[in-house]
Order: C-alpha cells, then sequence, then structure tokens
C-alpha cells in the first residue's frame, strides 16, 4: 500500500471527526450557509488529506452539478464533496470548491456538530 504522507496545516483548521487528520483552514471558508442531507455544511476554497471517489452528475436545490465525493485520505470516512462542473451560469463560482458536512468534521475548538436530519434528500442550499 506505500507510506501515507499527510499535509500539516499550520493555523486554526477542521479535521477529520473520526480520525483528527487536519482537512481544511478555517481562513479557507468560503460559506457556512450550505445544507446537506444531514445538516449544515461549509464551503472551502481548499481541502487537504483528501480522496476523490467517482464523478457524478447530481441534481441539487441550485440545479445541476457534476461532483464526485470526498473521504479523508487517512481513515477514508466520507467528509463531502468537490463541485467539479455547474451547468448554471450563476453557480461557476462552485466549480473546485469543496463542501464539508459539518457533522463529519471537528472543527477548531475540536467539537464536531451534531448531525441534523434535513428532510429533502441532498441540497447545496445558498441561503
Amino acid at each position: 500500500m506505500g507510506r501515507l504522507f499527510l499535509v500539516n496545516l499550520e493555523g486554526k483548521s477542521y479535521s477529520c471527526r473520526h480520525c483528527n487528520t487536519n482537512i481544511a483552514l478555517c481562513s479557507d471558508v468560503v460559506s457556512k450557509s450550505f445544507q446537506s442531507r444531514h445538516g449544515k455544511a461549509y464551503l472551502f476554497r481548499k481541502v487537504a488529506n483528501v480522496y476523490a471517489g467517482e464523478k457524478e452528475n447530481r441534481m441539487m436545490m441550485t440545479g445541476m452539478h457534476t461532483v464526485v465525493d470526498i473521504y479523508c485520505v487517512k481513515c477514508g470516512s466520507y467528509l463531502g464533496w468537490r463541485y467539479e462542473f455547474a451547468f448554471e451560469k450563476n453557480q461557476k463560482y462552485k466549480e473546485g470548491k469543496s463542501v464539508l458536512e459539518r457533522y463529519k468534521v471537528c472543527g477548531p475548538d475540536g467539537y464536531s456538530v451534531v448531525a441534523q436530519e434535513v428532510e429533502a434528500g441532498e441540497s447545496d442550499t445558498d441561503e
């Protein structure tokens, strides 16, 4: 399998809830007002120490997007998704950015958010 190399993030960061691996810096948060099927989610400019699943087209609250699910490189836990392509012109700003589900990560204070049920399926609401 080989040696696992992790990127060390300096500064306040979000980490994997399961293995505490650094995933993203607080300074890379673009929006804290996204929603996923499990509750709150944050949009990040950059993430580290993740690997991507297969590309797929997903219909979300803001339209059709091509996305890849992202997972912790150390423990393999699902963390969220990355936008590869946005079909709507006004959604292009999301391309290349990642969404981390808050219940899957610990914040800079070390605490995780308890999952909240959302009636609808996955969404990426900006409101």
